[in-house]
């Protein structure tokens, strides 16, 4: 089977959409805020049991998740606040009652709000997940005030019926399809949603707790995909996604290459910060301008 939602075509020869306000990189800063159960296997590791022996309550694991919420989201909260930065919150609608701090900063600072599940677990596991799905949006909406626009699976998981869940609840676009530099119009039996870029590559999730990369590796991988990005805004903009985990990016060894990388992109003139809901807006636009 070939992809089932998203028809393919090569990214030379889309269509030619005008890029917004005029400026071809588009960014989408993201923040991912999770809430792992204390009794759960942790979804990933920072320290293997000792002889290979797992063990729960997993303490140390479990204490590397809640450091970034602790202490690596002050940090992200400073950084987008003291530049103004427009931010999506990729949130575990677990952590609203899990991390009521957290959730209300959040609310304080005017982030954008997008579902991803309601701990960090997939949705592969669950018994009912048009339930589960549900329970997520509704959840975000009664405490946001505002019912989530994007979502993107925990680990990016789906089931076969996933977007088709999501279209029925409303949702205009799911990240979990990371397979272009502009979004795509996707099958759903509910209508077409959009296919939102993510980031596998320049995400400091499997860059540092699965790849091991070093510190300064993050920066210089965005660096390098801006210069490859330049040389194709003639045919189309490009977004740049920025995924982010506070307990990855925002710990102290890590975090200054993100105030560097988000500086120097905010010094260009040919740049553009936006939200998802705000990409959607203008893809949406475009694209019908450009058929």
């Amino acid at each position: 089977m070939t992809n089932p939602r998203v028809p393919f075509v090569l990214a030379d020869q889309r269509p030619k959409l005008a890029p917004p306000d005029g400026k071809p990189l588009i960014v989408h800063f993201v923040v991912n805020v999770e809430s792992w159960p204390f009794d759960s296997p942790p979804p990933r590791k920072i320290l293997t049991g000792p002889h290979g022996v797992e063990t729960l309550p997993d303490v140390p694991n479990f204490s590397w998740a809640e450091y970034g919420l602790r202490a690596g989201m002050p940090r992200l909260f400073k950084i987008a606040r003291e530049r103004n930065l427009p931010t999506s919150a990729f949130l575990n609608a677990g952590a609203i009652d899990d991390y009521p701090s957290v959730a209300q900063a959040i609310k304080d600072a005017g982030w954008e709000v997008v579902g991803h599940g309601l701990k960090q677990k997939s949705v592969q596991g669950d018994e009912d997940e048009a339930a589960l799905l549900k329970l997520c949006l509704d959840k975000i909406e009664a405490f946001y005030g505002k019912r989530p626009r994007g979502w993107l699976g925990p680990g990016l998981r789906e089931t076969n019926d996933t977007p088709d869940i999501l279209a029925a609840q409303g949702v205009d676009y799911i990240c979990d399809w990371v397979l272009d530099d502009l979004p795509h119009w996707m099958t759903t039996k509910h209508g077409p949603v959009i296919c939102m870029p993510y980031t596998l590559e320049l995400n400091d999730s499997p860059m540092y707790a699965i790849q091991w990369q070093n510190s300064s590796d993050y920066y210089q991988r965005y660096k390098d995909t801006v210069a490859t990005f330049e040389k194709e805004f003639d045919n189309n903009p490009r977004i740049l996604t920025i995924a982010t985990h506070p307990h990855l990016i925002g710990v102290p060894h890590r975090i200054g290459y993100l105030e560097k990388l988000v500086d120097e992109l905010l010094a260009r003139d040919d740049t553009i910060f936006m939200t998802g809901s705000q990409i959607a807006d203008w893809f949406i636009a475009a694209d019908k301008a450009a058929r």
